[in-house]
């Protein structure tokens, strides 16, 4: 009986990509920005939190 050959998955990409996330710098006015952009996001974690 002959055994059966495999092809090995193809290795991922692993190349560093930039990040513009962690790039930037963290500046009073960026985090002012984010807080004001995201009032959906705070009441739904308010929300998850209550109901844990």
């Amino acid at each position: 009986m002959d055994t059966p050959t495999y092809e090995s998955a193809p290795e991922p990409d692993r190349t560093p990509r930039p990040n513009p996330i962690i790039d930037a710098p963290a500046t009073p006015a960026s985090c002012a920005e984010d807080y004001a952009a995201a009032p959906d996001v705070r009441a739904a974690l308010d929300k998850q939190r209550r109901a844990a």
